[in-house]
C-alpha cells in the first residue's frame, strides 16, 4: 500500500477504503431486503457466495457481528476470499485484525466481526454467537444448526438470518448431514408463505448471473441430466422425478406405524469400496401378511471395516435370518470384510449378482408397491428421495440405499415362500 494512503487511513475513514464489487440485480435484491429472515435459492455460479460476502461486508461495516457458517472448507474458503480481498486496504494498515487461521476480521474496540466456520452441524456452531448468522448450502447441513443453536444464538439480541441453497440433485444429496434432505425446500415454502414481513424469498437461476459467461455454463451443464439442469441450474426445487418408479404420495399411502409378526428379516447391503460413497444398508421383513416391510435404513458413509459392523450389529439387532449382499464389488471380498466384524461368527451371509440391469431389478419391488404389499414402518427420508428421484431410463446410476432395499425385498418377497410366523424382539 502506497505510504500516503496508509497514512491518512484511519479509524474514522476506514470504510471509504473498502473495495465491494457492485452486485447484479438479484443479489441487490436481497442484500437491500429488510426481512430479518432470508431464504435464497439460486442456481450454480449464480452469484450467491459474492453476494452474501457483500451483505456480510455492509453489515459489518454498519457494527454488527456477522457469522457465516458453510459445511466444507472449500465453500468456507470461497466466502472468505470474497471478504478479505473487500477489505484488503484497512487490514493491511493495521485498522482491521484478520486471523487467518480462524477466519476472523474485527474492528479492534468493539463487536465488530466476520467470522466464517465450517459448520456441517450444530456441535461446530456452539460457543458463538451473532447479529447475523448466514448458512450457505443449507441444504446439505443438519438441521440442528439452525435449530437447537442458532435461532437460540439471536434470541438476545433479536438478530437475522439468511439461508442460502441450490436444490440438490440427486448426486449431491449422497453427501447431506441433513435428516431431512427436503427440509431446505420445505423452509423456502414456508417463508414464501409468511405474512408478518418476517420472511421473504429470493429465487434467481445461474443464467441471471450476468457475469458468468456461456461457455462458462455450457461447461457446468454438459454432462447434467434434465432433472439435474432444473435443480442445479434454474434452481428449481424437485422432489419426484419424471420417470422415477416410485411416487412420494405412494409411500405415503403405504406408510404404516406398527407391524405384524415377522416370518423372515433381512438385511439388504450394496457394498461400496470407497470411503466418499454411502454403503447401503436397509432392514426389511416378511410379515404373516404376507406383505413386505421396510424396517430400518442404516446406510452411512465409512470404511468397510464401518459397513460391516454396522451390518452384523443390525443382523443381531434385528434377529435377522440372513444379510443378502452385492458381490459384483470385490467379490468374496465383501464375505470376508463381514466374517471380520464383531459378533460375525453366527451370521448368515448370502451374496448375489447383479446380473440383470438395475431398472429390471427393481421394477419387480415398484410392482409389489404399486399392489399394496410393501410399508415403510415410519419415514426413512434419504431412502425415500432416492426412490423418487432415481430415474432409470437416464443412465442415473441407482443409488446405494436404493439397491440395498431392492435386494432385501427381492430376497423376501420374490424367493421364498412364506413360513410360520415368529414374533421378533424389537
Amino acid at each position: 500500500m502506497d505510504a500516503l494512503l496508509t497514512v491518512s487511513l484511519s479509524t474514522e475513514n476506514w470504510r471509504s477504503f473498502v473495495n465491494l464489487r457492485t452486485p447484479h440485480e438479484k443479489q441487490r435484491q436481497f442484500i437491500d431486503s429488510l426481512a430479518p429472515r432470508k431464504v435464497i435459492r439460486a442456481g450454480r455460479r449464480g452469484g450467491k457466495t459474492t453476494g452474501i460476502a457483500i451483505y456480510a461486508a455492509l453489515r459489518f461495516m454498519a457494527g454488527r457481528r456477522v457469522l457465516y457458517a458453510a459445511p466444507t472448507n472449500d465453500q468456507v474458503q470461497a466466502f472468505w476470499w470474497e471478504v478479505t480481498q473487500a477489505f484488503a486496504e484497512p487490514i493491511a494498515a493495521g485498522v482491521l485484525y484478520k486471523n487467518e487461521t480462524e477466519h476472523v476480521i474485527e474492528l479492534p474496540g468493539t463487536k465488530a466481526r466476520i467470522r466464517a466456520k465450517t459448520a456441517w452441524n450444530a456441535d461446530t456452531l456452539r460457543g458463538d454467537y451473532a447479529d447475523d448468522l448466514i448458512f450457505d448450502e443449507w441444504q446439505l447441513s443438519n438441521e440442528d444448526a439452525w435449530e437447537v443453536v442458532g435461532a437460540p444464538m439471536l434470541l438476545d439480541n433479536n438478530g437475522d438470518a439468511v439461508f442460502i441453497y441450490t436444490p440438490p440433485s440427486l448426486h449431491s444429496r449422497s453427501t447431506t448431514k441433513a435428516r431431512d434432505s427436503q427440509h431446505a425446500a420445505k423452509l423456502f415454502k414456508k417463508a414464501e408463505a409468511d405474512t408478518t414481513g418476517r420472511w421473504q424469498t429470493f429465487h434467481f437461476t445461474s443464467k441471471e448471473n450476468p457475469h458468468i459467461s456461456e461457455a462458462a455454463l455450457a461447461e457446468i451443464t454438459g454432462d447434467m441430466s434434465a432433472l439435474a439442469y432444473q435443480q442445479e441450474i434454474l434452481a428449481e426445487d424437485k422432489d419426484e422425478a419424471p420417470g422415477a418408479l416410485w411416487k412420494r404420495t405412494q409411500l405415503d399411502s403405504l406408510r404404516v406405524t406398527q407391524m405384524p409378526a415377522l416370518i423372515r428379516v433381512v438385511i439388504g447391503v450394496d457394498p461400496t469400496g470407497s470411503t466418499h460413497n454411502e454403503c447401503g444398508i436397509v432392514v426389511a421383513g416378511r410379515g404373516a401378511d404376507g406383505h413386505g416391510y421396510v424396517l430400518d435404513d442404516l446406510s452411512l458413509l465409512g470404511t468397510p471395516e464401518d459397513w460391516s459392523q454396522a451390518t452384523v450389529d443390525a443382523y443381531h439387532a434385528w434377529e435377522a435370518d440372513r444379510i443378502v449382499a452385492e458381490k459384483n464389488f470385490g467379490g468374496d471380498m465383501v464375505r470376508s470384510v463381514l466374517m471380520k466384524a464383531r459378533h460375525a461368527d453366527t451370521v448368515a451371509v448370502k451374496l448375489v449378482t447383479a446380473s440383470r440391469g438395475k431398472a429390471v431389478r427393481a421394477e419387480p419391488i415398484s410392482a409389489l408397491y404399486e399392489q399394496g404389499r410393501i410399508h415403510h414402518v415410519g419415514t426413512f427420508a434419504t431412502l425415500e428421495d432416492e426412490y423418487c428421484m432415481w430415474m432409470p431410463e437416464s443412465g442415473m446410476p441407482s443409488p446405494n440405499r436404493l439397491d440395498a432395499a431392492v435386494w432385501a425385498l427381492t430376497e423376501l418377497m420374490l424367493k421364498q415362500p412364506p413360513q410360520a410366523a415368529t414374533t421378533m424382539k424389537r
